[in-house]
């Protein structure tokens, strides 16, 4: 999974081992179904309004990281060895 917007993955290495099933479900519909992801970063940043059918709590999330209340230097996708650990 390679993400167009270092916002995704950033965003998908803080959450996905927190989210429940369901959550996990919204999000894949999320990252899969728009033709163009560049149309998810407008959403999340809210340059463009949320299409009722990705209006959820995992679009509120994505929302929310966006606006990087803690300040944090998001330059670059991360690393991919989250992926292979053990939850947490």
């Amino acid at each position: 999974l390679i993400l167009l917007h270092p916002l995704s993955s950033l965003f998908a290495k803080e959450n996905l081992n927190r989210m429940s099933e369901q959550q996990l479900n919204l999000y894949d519909r999320l990252i899969n179904e728009p033709s163009n992801d560049w149309d998810i970063y407008y959403w999340a940043t809210e340059a463009k309004p949320t299409p009722a059918e990705f209006e959820n709590d995992v679009m509120a999330m994505l929302r929310d990281f966006a606006k990087n209340k803690k300040k944090e230097q998001r330059l670059r996708q991360p690393d991919l060895e989250y992926l292979f650990e053990a939850p947490h």
